[in-house]
C-alpha cells in the first residue's frame, strides 16, 4: 500500500478510499487546527502514540452513535433517577482532556495516544469554539466526562473517562440528548469496541459514512461555548 506524507504546507488529504484495510490513509503534516478541521470533513482523524510520527485514519466500518438511539440500562436509568451527578458542558475542558490522557496510562499502557501535542492541537480547537467537552461533577468534584469536536450537524467524539461508577456513560447520555434537540445526524465514534456496542454505537460502512458527513456539513456550525438544556435531562431522569 502507498502511504502518503503530507506535507506540513499542504492542507489536501487522499481521497479516504485509498486507506488501507485498517484504515490508515497518510502520515506526517501537523495538528493545526486548519489540518484537523479539514481532515475531520472529509471523515479523517489522527491516531498515533508518543513514538510514532502523525498517523491518519478512516476507517471502513465506522463506528457511530445515532442520538435518539443511545442505550441507557437498567442499572444506568437508576444512576440517572438519583440525580448524584451534576452535568455541564463546556467549563473544564482542558481537566477533561488531561484526565482522558490520565486514564489511558492508569490502565498501563506504555503511553497514551492523547500527547501532549494532542492536547494542546484541541485546546486550541476549543478556544476558537469547535471543540467541547461535557464534564460530569460529584459533590464538586470532576466524576467523569467526554471531548470532542464539532462541524455541522455532527459531533466527533475523541476520548471518555470517569473516576466514579457511570460517569461517563452519563456524559454521553447527556451529549446525545443535547445533540438530538439541536438536530444533530450522528455522534461519531470512529473504531467500533464492544463497550460502545453495548451503548449503542452501530457499525456503518465508510461510503454511508460519508454520505451523513455530507449531510451534516450542509448546516452551520455552532461554534462557541455550548450550555446543556438541562430540561432534556430531567425528562430523561422522569422528572417533568
Amino acid at each position: 500500500m502507498f502511504l502518503l506524507s503530507l506535507d506540513n504546507d499542504e492542507l489536501r488529504f487522499p481521497p479516504v478510499d485509498l486507506a488501507s484495510p485498517e484504515g490508515l490513509l497518510a502520515v506526517g503534516g501537523d495538528l493545526r487546527s486548519e489540518r484537523l478541521l479539514t481532515a475531520y470533513r472529509h471523515g479523517i482523524f489522527p491516531w498515533y502514540s508518543d513514538d510514532q510520527p502523525i498517523l491518519w485514519w478512516s476507517p471502513d466500518p465506522r463506528a457511530v452513535f445515532f442520538p435518539d438511539r443511545i442505550h441507557i440500562s437498567r442499572s444506568l436509568r437508576k444512576t440517572l433517577r438519583r440525580g448524584r451527578f451534576t452535568i455541564t458542558m463546556d467549563t473544564s475542558f482542558k481537566d477533561v482532556i488531561s484526565a482522558c490522557a490520565e486514564t489511558g496510562l492508569r490502565r498501563g499502557a506504555k503511553g497514551t495516544w492523547i500527547t501532549t501535542e494532542m492536547q494542546q492541537a484541541y485546546i486550541d480547537l476549543h478556544r476558537k469554539g469547535y471543540a467541547h467537552s461535557v464534564e460530569v461533577w460529584e459533590n464538586g468534584e470532576l466524576a467523569g466526562g467526554l471531548y470532542g469536536l464539532s462541524l455541522g450537524r455532527a459531533f466527533f467524539g475523541e476520548s471518555m473517562f470517569h473516576r466514579r461508577t457511570d460517569a461517563s456513560k452519563v456524559a454521553l447520555v447527556a451529549l446525545s440528548r443535547q445533540a438530538q434537540a439541536w438536530g444533530f445526524l450522528f455522534i461519531d465514534a470512529q473504531v467500533s469496541s464492544d463497550h460502545i456496542l453495548r451503548l449503542g454505537a452501530v457499525e456503518i460502512r465508510r461510503t454511508r459514512f460519508m454520505e451523513l458527513l455530507a449531510r451534516a456539513l450542509e448546516s452551520p456550525t455552532r461554534i462557541g461555548p455550548w450550555t446543556l438544556d438541562e430540561r432534556l435531562m430531567d425528562r430523561t431522569r422522569g422528572k417533568q
